[in-house]
């Protein structure tokens, strides 16, 4: 079927929803250590309790990606994922932070990534079955927008509340609890907006006849997708995972890093605890900022530089973001200084690597590709959550700022693998070779 161009509108609003899957998952990351921490937790056993967020990736993502490539219902294919996801999401960010105890907090954690993931991996396939080639940088592009949106609301709600106080042991925050209700709300309200206002290409008569034999829970059909990945995707897997250690670092590490180094509290239970938890989160929310302006010009770059070029030159600017962390005791300079090369390697991140893939892989195994790929976010988050703790405590000395610093490394290694991608352009079954596009 030729797919007709879509408008700047319709591409907004199949792209909303991520707008309040990104308001959840920054919610998420910006307090899961923080909340941990709170409940009584030590650094190092933050990445091993961190660890239901890939697990339920690397389960989720491939069965949702497969079971929505062979789905169509009155929804449409990848809508009704959406929508369930949202709604068991948002039931799991209002339970999240009212946790009394640490196994409380893991196991809502669990629940929430998992509802996260089944909303997220069709989002992805998403762009690719509406939009053209030509058209798809922008489409992916402007899920980059819309995470950094979402982003930047969530990171900046602790400003409706009250100022930091002291907290009692083993005791999360009020602030915490009204931010994560609040996020509950605009994640199922910008999901049902995309529900509504974007309707799916119906299949054809052929595809109709594929998916009524086509089983849904088709686990051997994974294994052979994964044997037969392109070599464009193999080669950008090598960058994800690489790309995905340095994030970990980030994620788990930052807040906590900015509340005991840069605001020098000494507990969980020091006012300047909260107060430097909170400051990360804006830091959150201005590096999103930065990654939902620098989004829209991307493909600008891409015309003229090409997709590796363009993706390397951003992991790079948030390699120096990171690092740079390590050498500075002000927080206004946090604030404006590395944040901005983070947030525009976020926002590369977030659309260049699926924009390379999408180009590369058959149509009709989309999701199943997506959520393929996202082994390679995964799979380094669980090598982390495993291994990471006894980097932290025997080679580290338990210093989250040298975590940070690992991560910035990562970067650099990730931006000169980039360097090595062959882009090829595949038909629906079969992957031929074609020149990368310049």
């Amino acid at each position: 079927m030729e797919k007709p161009r879509l408008s700047f509108w319709q591409i907004w609003n199949m792209s909303f929803g991520f707008l309040g899957i990104q308001f959840g998952w920054t919610l998420q990351m910006n307090n899961i250590s923080p909340i941990y921490e709170y409940l009584g937790a030590r650094a190092d056993q933050l990445p091993i309790l961190f660890l239901a967020a890939p697990i339920t990736g690397l389960l989720v993502q491939p069965i949702i990606g497969h079971w929505s490539d062979n789905t169509w219902t009155r929804l449409g294919r990848r809508r009704p994922f959406f929508l369930v996801g949202a709604i068991l999401s948002s039931l799991a960010l209002v339970l999240m932070p009212m946790s009394s105890a640490l196994w409380m907090a893991a196991g809502t954690l669990w629940i929430l990534d998992a509802s996260i993931n089944v909303s997220m991996e069709p989002f992805r396939a998403f762009v690719a079955d509406m939009l053209t080639d030509e058209q798809r940088a922008r489409g992916f592009t402007m899920q980059s927008f819309f995470i950094g949106i979402g982003s930047v609301g969530a990171s900046f709600v602790p400003l409706l509340f009250s100022s930091s106080t002291a907290t009692a042991v083993n005791t999360i925050p009020s602030w915490v609890r009204y931010s994560f209700w609040i996020g509950a709300a605009a994640f199922i309200t910008a999901v049902l907006w995309t529900v509504f206002t974007t309707k799916e290409y119906a299949p054809s008569a052929e595809e109709r006849e594929r998916l009524r034999t086509a089983r849904a829970f088709d686990l051997p059909a994974i294994g052979q997708a994964l044997q037969e990945m392109p070599k464009p995707m193999r080669q950008l897997a090598l960058v994800q995972f690489v790309t995905w250690v340095g994030l970990f670092c980030l994620f788990l590490y930052f807040g906590v890093a900015v509340a005991r180094n840069v605001f020098g509290a000494q507990s969980p239970a020091d006012p300047l605890y909260s107060e430097g938890v909170k400051w990360a989160g804006y830091c959150s929310g201005f590096y999103n900022l930065v990654c939902s302006l620098v989004s829209p010009v991307l493909p600008s770059f891409v015309r003229r530089i090409g997709k590796k070029a363009t993706h390397s030159a951003c992991l790079v600017a948030g390699a120096l973001g990171l690092i740079s962390i390590a050498f500075i005791h002000n927080k206004w300079v946090l604030l404006f200084g590395p944040m901005f090369g983070v947030g525009i390697a976020w926002a590369s991140i977030l659309s260049m690597p699926y924009s390379i893939l999408s180009a590369s892989i058959p149509q009709s195994k989309m999701g199943v590709y997506m959520g393929i790929f996202n082994f390679f976010i995964v799979l380094p988050e669980i090598l982390s959550s495993l291994c990471f703790g006894w980097i932290m405590n025997h080679l580290l000395s338990n210093n989250r700022m040298s975590a940070l610093i690992v991560g910035g490394v990562c970067f650099i290694a990730a931006a000169v693998l980039t360097q090595r991608i062959q882009e090829y352009k595949a038909g629906n079954e079969s992957i031929v070779l074609a020149k990368a596009a310049a």
